[in-house]
């Protein structure tokens, strides 16, 4: 249960500021690097803050700081960076009770490299696909690590917490979920479970879920590809991650719903999981996923959202409602297609 909430407030805090930065000294000492300048804070959510810190050689490290809604992310970019360190950026340190993270510079996104070819975001999702393959076998440990548990067995609990959450739901209001929406959703909620028992039963392991695998939360260098920013994410069905992926494939390519090329993408990912059923099986699950998917987005906002600032989540608070809403709108791939 969160109890602590931080926010912009907090990140912006000279003792909170000076403690952090002090942290991220001694462990430039341990690493033999030196710094040099003065440490710039180009980002700011009411979830998580980043600095960059020069160096005397000319390159930068970064320190992050997330909020208790994505508190997993420290732990769980080490873990990773042990079982995976060819796919994610590797923490250079990390203090999980404090919600630390000191990590090397990863150079340029996809967004900021301008990959805007289907075959681009096809060779994102083949690596990212791979990477959860390799995950897979450590989804226990994962959750001992305090990485939130979103397995399809748990989401119908998830979606009756969901739904009984007046605050960031915001009933009743002209930005909020509305009384018959939340109603519909209730009512949808036996078939939604089913589905849920239908991902369970699929024989495909759970793993890491990124939650927000979009092209600014990866680095490309050539035919490489190493993913971070996991304050999102969550152990669950590997094959939500294409909800947040294809949506944006969709925007960036300028793709409608349904377009051929988005089931093309959809395809290559699932490829990688052959080991787990027919190219058919894993159709039907991808369905599946990508209808329950909206729900566990919408929790997974919620988490993050508890952990800030009642204040600073107004300009925020439409990510529950929407995303729940969304659990009654089509999919960006039509399901049975």
């Amino acid at each position: 249960m969160i109890t602590e909430t931080t926010g912009a407030r907090t990140w912006r805090d000279p003792r909170w500021r000076a403690g952090v930065l002090a942290w991220a000294d001694d462990q430039l000492e341990r690493l033999g690097l030196a710094p040099a300048g003065e440490p710039e804070q180009p980002h700011v959510q009411p979830w998580s803050t980043a600095f960059r810190l020069p160096l005397r050689d000319g390159g930068a490290v970064w320190l992050k700081s997330v909020g208790p809604g994505s508190a997993q992310e420290p732990a769980l970019a080490t873990a990773l960076g042990g079982w995976a360190p060819d796919h994610v950026l590797v923490p250079l340190a990390a203090e999980p009770e404090r919600r630390l993270l000191l990590l090397p510079d990863g150079g340029r996104t996809m967004r900021e490299v301008g990959s805007r070819e289907p075959a681009d975001w096809a060779a994102m999702l083949v690596e990212h696909a791979r990477l959860q393959v390799a995950v897979a076998p450590h989804a226990a440990d994962l959750m001992r690590l305090g990485v939130p548990d979103h397995r399809p067995e748990r989401l119908p609990g998830l979606a009756e917490e969901l739904l009984t959450d007046d605050e960031l739901q915001k009933l009743g209001t002209p930005d909020g979920l509305s009384e018959e929406d939340r109603d519909r959703v209730r009512a949808d909620l036996g078939a939604y479970a089913e589905a849920c028992r239908g991902l369970a039963d699929g024989g495909v392991p759970a793993s890491v879920q990124h939650d927000d695998l979009h092209d600014a939360n990866v680095f490309v260098e050539g035919e490489r590809h190493r993913f971070f920013d996991w304050g999102d994410a969550s152990v669950g069905h590997p094959f939500l991650v294409l909800l947040v992926s294809l949506r944006f494939a969709a925007r960036v390519l300028e793709l409608p719903g349904g377009d051929p090329v988005l089931f093309g993408l959809r395809d290559a990912y699932l490829d990688q999981w052959l080991d787990f059923g027919t190219a058919a099986e894993l159709r039907e699950l991808s369905d599946l996923a990508l209808r329950v998917a909206p729900l566990q987005r919408a929790s997974s906002w919620r988490r993050i959202l508890r952990g800030v600032h009642p204040e600073e989540r107004t300009e925020w608070a439409e990510q529950v409602p929407g995303w729940t809403a969304q659990h009654l709108a089509p999919g960006t791939l039509r399901a049975g297609s």
